[in-house]
């Protein structure tokens, strides 16, 4: 129980990545708020499922894209537990479009759902955190298209890499206030997103391709994030961590 009496709020939880962390960080103790977008339909099941977990935990919608949403979330989130002690900031908007024909509208809707939101959301629990004495956890979750220009994705990529370096400035900010900041960059992880996209046939046959042998699961993603967010990590900051099963290098697996 590593996480015992931390308070924690996770956004974009209803589901996938987010659900995967809220569940992980319940097994550890962790007090949680947990948050998706109003016109969800998950957050709901979500919280009963993790009520067996984490009997105290709250849900509040909230769209996290939004400044005055983020902060609507962050002053009920403290109001409810007292305090914020990790913050595990998710919101993503993903789009595929060829470049040339991307519209300019949703090339910034993706810009401000995955970047934006995430400095929102952040700025407003760091300053909580400072003035509150300082200490705590942010962590955000980015992707390999950080690192990786898949093609029809622009907006996305740019984000994501964009997130990724506004997290290291914003750890050496805040290393005085001892708050620490990092990345967790998935791979390919079966989500409900996922499935809906590309099916579960075709996941299985992609995942048996990458030299992990699976797509990741979002407990893999979950579980990294319970110790970057815990005591153990006390002395890891800045840092960007690949959970992705070495999704990244599959071109070079050898083909036999």
């Amino acid at each position: 129980m590593i996480l015992e009496g931390k308070k924690a709020l996770v956004t974009g939880a209803g589901r996938g990545i987010g659900k995967g962390i809220a569940m992980e960080l319940a097994r550890r103790g962790a007090d949680l708020v947990i948050n998706d977008r109003p016109d969800g339909q998950d957050l709901a099941g979500t919280l009963e499922e993790i009520q067996v977990l984490c009997p105290s935990i709250t849900a509040i919608e909230a769209n996290v894209f939004q400044r005055s949403e983020c902060e609507r979330l962050v002053s009920a989130a403290v109001e409810t537990k007292g305090r914020i002690d990790i913050l595990v900031s998710n919101p993503a908007n993903i789009l595929w479009c060829e470049y040339l024909k991307f519209d300019p509208t949703d090339f910034e809707r993706v810009i401000a759902g995955t970047l934006i939101g995430g400095f929102h959301i952040s700025q407003l629990v760091s300053r909580h955190m400072v003035e509150r004495g300082g200490g705590g956890k942010i962590l955000f979750i980015s992707s390999v298209h950080a690192a990786m220009p898949y093609t029809d994705c622009v907006a996305y990529n740019a984000a994501k890499s964009g997130l990724n370096h506004m997290a290291r400035t914003i750890a050496l900010e805040l290393a005085p206030h001892h708050i620490n900041v990092n990345c967790i960059e998935p791979g390919w992880i079966d989500t409900p997103g996922e499935q809906e996209t590309f099916g579960e046939e075709r996941l299985r046959e992609e995942g048996a391709k990458l030299p992990w042998g699976r797509l990741g699961q979002p407990s893999d993603i979950g579980k990294a994030a319970a110790f970057l967010v815990s005591d153990e990590a006390e002395y890891i900051t800045a840092e960007v961590l690949r959970v992705d099963g070495a999704f990244v290098f599959k071109d070079a697996k050898e083909e036999v």
